[in-house]
């Protein structure tokens, strides 16, 4: 864990409801979150690393003495789900495309692509409770509605965390606050959808994203905004017949290159570019990851 990015920030953005902010948001430093009742807490995401999980877990215990019962994975993605297995009481709830696509992901990620993490023993804990479509967990008297967004938009497997009393909205990676966002794994187009036709409509009075700070509902717009810039830049491309690394070095980022990781430009344009296509291809995952460390020129940087 890396000293020089501050310790992680404890916000209750509700009455017994808190996010863990971890700065600076960055590759695999995420947010998680959790619900505290009289005789159970209840966790939204772990984190990457034995080290970060393990001070998520020493956080909840300075608020609550109560055991942590339940963990919720928004997706499968590892820095919501490589600390899962430190929750070893807890059963693990999450949508079954989550279940799929984490055990079929593995761990650690390949080698070559981020700066070296040091991940600790880390062990791969799939969700245990699945759902189709909706869960609703109980804290005390408080529902905790889990509900999956319906189509592909950050991965296929993302669900939303929606407590309707206190209007907070835990919606993982379906947002980032100050970040760029990453749709390899998903849909540029779908993502679009989720969060103006689904996001959008909870009458929520804070979000926590998945990575970034706590926020409302106007970062929807800004999102979108980034989301429609990549559609355009990949329609050009194609027109152009030059491939996403290339339209990604063609490309002015403009109000978006103050972002964190731009690299990601590369990969949510070899997703567009798939989004585009009428005949279909399937993305090759490991190709875009190739070109993002070669836009980056080298590794990507990561603190986790």
């Amino acid at each position: 864990m890396s000293a020089a990015l501050g310790p992680a920030e404890l916000v209750e953005v509700a009455e017994q409801v808190f996010a863990y902010i971890q700065p600076d948001g960055s590759w695999w430093i995420n947010n998680t979150g959790f619900v505290v009742g009289s005789t159970a807490v209840i966790s939204v995401d772990a984190c990457s690393t034995r080290a970060r999980t393990a001070a998520y877990l020493e956080r909840i215990a300075t608020v609550s003495r109560a055991p942590v019962t339940t963990l919720i994975n928004t997706h499968h993605h590892g820095d919501h789900t490589f600390g899962n297995y430190l929750f070893d009481t807890a059963t693990i709830v999450a949508h079954e495309n989550c279940r799929t696509s984490l055990l079929q992901a593995g761990l650690p990620p390949r080698p070559g692509v981020w700066d070296p993490v040091d991940w600790g023993d880390i062990e791969l804990a799939p969700p245990t409770l699945t759902f189709t479509d909706r869960v609703t967990l109980w804290s005390d008297d408080d529902p905790i509605e889990v509900s999956y967004v319906g189509r592909p938009a950050h991965t296929d497997n993302d669900s939303l965390v929606w407590l309707p009393r206190q209007q907070v909205l835990f919606c993982g990676d379906l947002l980032f606050n100050g970040g760029t966002p990453f749709l390899l794994m998903g849909s540029v187009s779908g993502a679009i959808g989720v969060l103006t036709d689904v996001v959008g409509a909870y009458p929520a009075a804070v979000i926590v994203p998945g990575h970034g700070a706590p926020c409302t509902g106007s970062l929807i717009d800004t999102v979108v905004g980034y989301l429609r810039f990549v559609l355009s830049v990949a329609r050009q491309g194609l027109d152009a017949e030059v491939g996403p690394l290339d339209a990604a070095r063609q490309t002015d980022l403009g109000q978006y290159a103050d972002w964190l990781d731009a690299e990601r430009i590369v990969g949510n344009l070899h997703r567009a570019y798939c989004d585009l296509d009428p005949a279909g291809h399937p993305l090759d995952v490991a190709a875009a990851l190739a070109d993002m460390v070669a836009f980056h020129g080298g590794p990507l940087a990561c603190y986790a």
